[in-house]
């Protein structure tokens, strides 16, 4: 029944802007959070469940006309990182930028005492690449390697758990993985895994 009186229309109530700002000002927060926790830290010393484990089987073809001191540069498998010796072991490409950064490193790993005299193996696996780009870049850069395999499918890495090149493991003399390096080596990286080859534990 009318009354005689217009209907009111309801207007809309209108939102605070601060409704607005709230999502914003949230995903800042966990922005900030998340970029302290991703910054703050040595990412080079990410844990890795493997350490302390028997080295995942890995079989590897060598590097196809890599040579070294003109003799042809071997593979390896898990059976040559058990031999009563640590080992190094680099997993590297020809087409990553950092590897090529820290190849001096790896050289200077070459002619320490310690590998010199046979305490500590270097090996290195090629990773995702082609065998004529592998031996370009040994080629230039020298090649601090006494065994090298070719990973051309990127699954001995996975197996590994290698989250991307350039990673350097430490084997002990009984296949345990003993430690592990994410990124390119510096000094001081080199000096501690070296260490760690050494104490075999």
């Amino acid at each position: 029944m009318s009354t005689g009186e217009p209907e009111r229309e309801e207007t809309p109530r209108r939102r605070s802007p601060l409704l607005y700002l709230v999502p914003l000002l949230l995903f800042a927060v966990l922005s900030v959070i998340f970029g302290i926790g991703l910054f703050s830290g040595d990412t080079s010393r990410v844990p890795s469940a493997l350490i302390g484990r028997t080295a995942p089987a890995i079989t590897l073809t060598p590097v196809e006309g890599l040579v070294r001191d003109g003799q042809p540069v071997s593979s390896f498998g898990n059976a040559d990182l058990a031999r009563g010796r640590a080992t190094i072991v680099n997993v590297f490409a020809s087409w990553c930028a950092p590897c090529k950064i820290e190849h001096p490193v790896l050289m200077g790993i070459a002619q320490s005492e310690p590998v010199r005299q046979g305490k500590v193996a270097l090996a290195g696996i090629n990773y995702k690449d082609e065998a004529e780009n592998a031996r370009r870049f040994l080629g230039a850069l020298g090649n601090p390697f006494s065994a090298v395999g070719a990973d051309k499918a990127g699954r001995a890495a996975i197996e590994w758990g290698v989250y991307g090149v350039p990673e350097t493991f430490v084997i002990g003399p009984d296949g345990r993985i003993l430690d592990k390096h994410v990124g390119p080596l510096d000094a001081a990286a080199a000096a501690r895994l070296l260490q760690k080859a050494l104490k075999g534990g």
